[in-house]
């Protein structure tokens, strides 16, 4: 199966995977139920880093195109082409997907992973949410960029919540909000700070497990980005 796929630039993305895998689909050179290599071994084939190999079959198995089966590995799930053709383009126009889409999705997925992770995060949650503050607040201390530490925060809220659809979701979103928190260039040293002191607000609230204030300072603190976003864009 391996020899099947062609090598692509060291910077490609996800996208670029999956329209790869949209194509050997289409033409029949994988079928429903055939098995996909390894994922160290199509990351060396396809020449990219296996972060992108695994955000891909991430979001291919989030739609029910790609499923993992004990002993067996990742396979094309065994549904009809013109549905899996379909599917895949779904995908793709979620990877094109605007800023103020990402920005909306985000602050409807994260005032509710806020609100559950008050409700029913456990100790070693509340370790980790503050090892992924600590490294943020060291970050942008150094004055580095912290856009990574920074969605880290949140992923780990997410985790908390204990909800694997919304942190399934939030796995899907993270890679472009990345991309695009760069583009506009989101973050700056004194954005970063006001973000540092929402972020310990928030925190304080899951300690206190009160879901309430957790969602209402989690929307406080994503506001500016929504009202950056439509400016952005507007522009």
């Amino acid at each position: 199966m391996l020899e099947h796929f062609s090598e692509l630039s060291e910077k490609s993305s996800g996208d670029k995977i999956i329209i790869q895998i949209r194509t050997l689909i289409t033409s029949g050179q994988l079928k429903p139920g055939d098995r996909l290599p390894p994922e160290r071994k199509l990351a060396k084939k396809l020449g990219v880093g296996r972060t992108a190999v695994r955000d891909a079959i991430r979001k291919l198995e989030f739609y029910g195109i790609l499923k993992t089966l004990p002993q067996s590995g990742t396979v094309v799930a065994g549904i009809g082409l013109p549905a899996l053709e379909g599917l895949i383009t779904d995908v793709l126009k979620l990877e094109k997907s605007d800023f103020k889409d990402l920005v909306e999705t985000r602050v409807i997925l994260e005032s509710s992973t806020a609100r559950l992770a008050a409700e029913r995060r456990t100790d070693e949650d509340l370790d980790e949410m503050q090892k992924a503050l600590e490294a943020y607040e060291k970050k942008i201390k150094d004055g580095k960029n912290a856009v990574e530490e920074d969605l880290l925060f949140h992923l780990k809220i997410a985790e908390a919540s204990k909800n694997a659809v919304l942190k399934s979701l939030m796995l899907i979103i993270t890679p472009d909000i990345i991309k695009q928190f760069i583009t506009y260039r989101v973050c700056d040293e004194k954005t970063d700070l006001r973000a540092l002191v929402e972020h310990q607000k928030i925190l304080k609230a899951i300690i206190n497990k009160d879901g309430k204030k957790a969602s209402a300072f989690m929307e406080e603190h994503l506001r500016e980005v929504v009202n950056f976003s439509v400016v952005s864009i507007n522009n």
